[in-house]
């Protein structure tokens, strides 16, 4: 069961693994509504002789090992996709309207199954149980919480988690595998919808309306000063608008104007974001009022900052160099140790039990990979999936075996 074994099983398989991820590219479902994908993922693990088992509202879990005692490491992908509509040039492109594997979820599937048949290979020398999780509604922020609260963590109790994310359109070599170090890895995220109400008419008359774009845009403009005002130079909050809807027709003043966006920081504790959320509240509802509207703001899907263990990113980086060699990097070396902007529901998991984050380059961009991740051209270089697959198999197999 050395690591160049695991390399090997995992090329023999890597065919295998390109049917199976353009399969899954080729029906994209999102959120918890993945009939299809959960169906796919079943039968291909009952094909490899697992008992997969139904967790909350669209998960999917199955064991390996537990013929030996030991502790469990739970294996993570996640397998929702994005409700955009692909203009990727692939052969095998989405056929579902408006819909798309934008962010690799595909990958990360794939790679998880072909996991899962090595390990099923090996199940005899598992030192401890390994965990299957395919997880749904990451791009949501509510998969993880889901089935955390449907005992994902538990039956049997996880000692470790383990995640692997592909990326693309960055100067990496396809192949290229970076492990987060301790601390704190990426963002939390949490959404926010801003409704501005005044009093509509004909774009004639203004006088005789109530303008909410007016002040919705005044309220845009203002936010701005928290950033640059009222923030900490030394800590990290990003708040930004991404859509902003107000009116159907050019000559009338409508009802209502409302933004949506979203919030992140990196502070475990979160009072960066409570701050934050507090200002957005005051500065909306004092400009409302200067302008004779009425503003309300909801927070929603709220995920937090992406917590590593360095005990357990050490031992991840060494056995990904063991099996990798100069291939495997830690992500410090590109990040210069700062956290990513980006945010990922796996953080949920990452504060009730040791967890470490992988990151596959899969699609360089001096290779013509030029687009990232939620971009409806993105392409994933998929000659990578093996690489995934051996990676998820590697660290299971030795974090059990050392510990």
């Amino acid at each position: 069961m050395d690591s160049q074994s695991i390399l090997n099983e995992a090329k023999i398989i890597q065919s295998e693994l390109t049917a199976v991820r353009r399969e899954l590219h080729q029906y994209p479902e999102t959120g918890f509504d993945l009939p299809r994908t959960k169906n796919f993922v079943k039968s291909k693990l009952e094909e490899m002789g697992y008992l997969p088992q139904e967790l909350g509202k669209a998960g999917i879990v199955a064991l390996a090992g537990g013929k030996n005692p030991g502790k469990t490491i739970l294996l993570r992908a996640d397998m929702d996709a994005l409700p955009i509509q692909e203009e990727a040039n692939v052969e095998y492109i989405s056929k579902i309207d408006g819909k798309m594997h934008g962010c690799g979820h595909d990958m990360h599937t794939a790679m998880l199954l072909g996991a899962a048949k090595i390990l099923k290979k090996y199940e005899n020398e598992i030192q401890g149980t390994v965990k299957l999780e395919f997880q749904p509604a990451e791009e949501i922020f509510q998969g993880s919480p889901d089935m955390i609260n449907s005992g994902l963590l538990e039956n049997p109790h996880i000692d470790a988690a383990v995640m692997i994310h592909v990326t693309a359109g960055m100067p990496l070599p396809s192949g290229t595998i970076m492990v987060a170090g301790g601390g704190i890895s990426s963002a939390s995220c949490e959404q926010y919808h801003i409704t501005v109400k005044g009093k509509g008419g004909h774009g004639s008359v203004p006088h005789e309306t109530i303008d909410p774009i007016t002040a919705a845009a005044h309220i845009h403009i203002a936010l701005q000063e928290i950033n640059s005002r009222e923030l900490d130079g030394n800590k990290f909050g990003v708040f930004t608008t991404g859509h902003f809807e107000a009116g159907k027709a050019s000559n009338v003043i409508p009802d209502t104007a409302e933004m949506w966006g979203t919030i992140r920081t990196t502070d475990p504790e979160n009072t960066v974001g409570k701050m934050i959320k507090t200002r957005m509240t005051q500065i909306c509802d004092g400009i409302a009022k200067a302008l004779r509207c009425e503003a309300t703001v909801e927070f929603y899907d709220f995920c937090p900052c992406m917590v590593i263990d360095s005990a357990l990113s050490k031992d991840t980086l060494k056995y990904m160099k063991g099996i990798f060699g100069n291939q495997a990097i830690d992500l410090s070396e590109i990040s210069g140790g700062k956290p990513g902007n980006g945010s990922e529901d796996f953080a949920f998991v990452s504060h009730c039990v040791p967890t470490v984050s992988m990151f596959l380059a899969a699609g360089s961009s001096q290779d013509g990979y030029i687009f990232g991740q939620h971009h409806p051209k993105v392409r994933f270089d998929d000659s990578v999936l093996y690489c995934g697959s051996a990676a998820y198999a590697q660290t299971a197999l030795s974090w059990l075996s050392e510990h």
